[in-house]
């Protein structure tokens, strides 16, 4: 169907929780589903700037319903509180999980946990907060889980053998490979939701989607949110002429896979130009629809979160 990101359909009376959405295509993103009527929750770590996130929001889209929820997807800790009380919400309508490390460090660090802290960030507390609200979103007819990739796995791959990266780490490495792992674990739940029987348009449903080339200083600028100095805008301008967007164009194919009614479950958004330009369908990699990759994939994160991703029955 024909889809139109700046009229989306009503979401009144639906939830949303985005996480990392103070800033960049987080907040793109809450903005652009409570700007449809759906009750967004930014689940965040630092409680300043999602206050400015929820400000920035509320003045933009008058009447706008918006949360916040304390989480930080590199603490284990602070992800099973936040799945606590998310447990608690009534329904839950679509999980999007975005929160990530976009410039990963240089040298190696870890997580509170032990792991890879590019690899905590961008995936393996994702896994785990995934696994414990699977519950909400199960008693929540026709919800979404949207995982956030990218098209990174376009240029650089991997099978994901080292995830912790101990002897090899290399700053873009981590960041791809953190990346395909979303993509692949996107499509694995999809998978194992729909063998369960737990799938479909009236169950959960996983979809991935990817932002393209999406750049701060290519996006308007929003106290809080993004405050982009003037060389950094002239510098993204440039390359906008090379197939650059901002983070608003970036979110429009993650909030497609959350809301668009023929979206279904497996599928994978992401610009019409592979860079920028309309949310569309789009082929994933060979390596991120790998069961074999997926299967280990998730045998060794269960090990790295400590807990077994079990469909509740």
């Amino acid at each position: 169907m024909s889809w139109n990101p700046r009229a989306l359909p009503d979401q009144s009376g639906r939830t949303f929780v985005v996480t990392g959405a103070n800033a960049g295509l987080g907040y793109f993103t809450s903005e652009q589903l409570a700007g449809a009527g759906a009750h967004v929750v930014l689940a965040c770590r630092n409680p300043a700037k999602v206050a400015a996130a929820i400000a920035a929001i509320r003045g933009r889209v008058p009447g706008a319903s918006v949360s916040a929820l304390a989480l930080d997807v590199a603490d284990l800790a602070s992800v099973r509180s936040a799945a606590d009380r998310m447990l608690e919400f009534p329904q839950l309508d679509g999980l999007i999980l975005n929160a990530g490390i976009v410039h990963p460090p240089q040298d190696r660090s870890v997580s509170l946990d032990g792991a890879e802290l590019v690899l905590a960030t961008n995936y393996t507390g994702h896994f785990l907060l995934t696994s414990l609200v699977l519950p909400v979103l199960q008693r929540t007819p026709g919800s979404r889980v949207v995982s956030l990739g990218s098209m990174i796995s376009r240029l650089m791959d991997s099978s994901l053998d080292d995830l912790q990266l101990e002897v090899t780490y290399n700053n873009w490495k981590a960041y791809a490979q953190s990346k395909i792992a979303m993509q692949v674990f996107g499509f694995e739940l999809d998978r194992r939701l729909r063998a369960a029987g737990q799938g479909g348009p009236h169950g959960v449903q996983s979809l991935v989607s990817h932002p393209g080339y999406s750049i701060s200083g290519l996006t308007p600028g929003i106290r809080g949110v993004n405050e982009v100095s003037r060389s950094k805008r002239f510098a993204d301008t440039l390359q906008g002429f090379i197939g650059a967007q901002g983070k608003g164009a970036g979110a429009w194919p993650t909030v497609r896979a959350a809301i668009d009614p023929s979206a279904v479950g497996g599928q994978y958004y992401g610009p019409r130009f592979l860079t920028r330009g309309a949310p569309a369908l789009q082929h994933p990699t060979r390596t991120s629809l790998d069961r074999g990759i997926a299967e280990h994939l998730f045998t060794r994160t269960e090990a790295l979160v400590d807990a077994p991703f079990a469909l509740p029955a």
